[in-house]
């Protein structure tokens, strides 16, 4: 699958295409755990289109991982100045 065809598609579709990329890489290494699969490099291209596929879907909604666990958490240094505010009010 080309970045080029993938650019083109809504997050929407984007997102349904990488649940049924992970549905086959499933099946294929359940296959190749068995024996039954006759290219092996199947999995590798479809771990590929998989990572092309979570690739532009971070860019068009703008948040990775990363930013996301930043977002949730308040960070440290600005506690102490918090506390610090507080205590000169009272």
């Amino acid at each position: 699958m080309k970045a080029s065809e993938l650019n083109e598609l809504s997050v929407d579709e984007l997102t349904r295409k990488a649940g049924e990329l992970r549905e086959n890489l499933f099946n294929l290494k359940i296959r190749r755990r068995a024996g039954t699969l006759e290219s092996t490099s199947d999995v590798t291209k479809n771990k590929r289109d998989l990572a092309r596929i979570l690739t532009l879907l971070t860019q068009k909604t703008g948040s990775s991982k990363a930013q996301r666990k930043a977002a949730k958490k308040p960070h440290a240094a600005a506690q102490p100045a918090q506390a610090l505010a507080e205590k000169e009010q009272t």
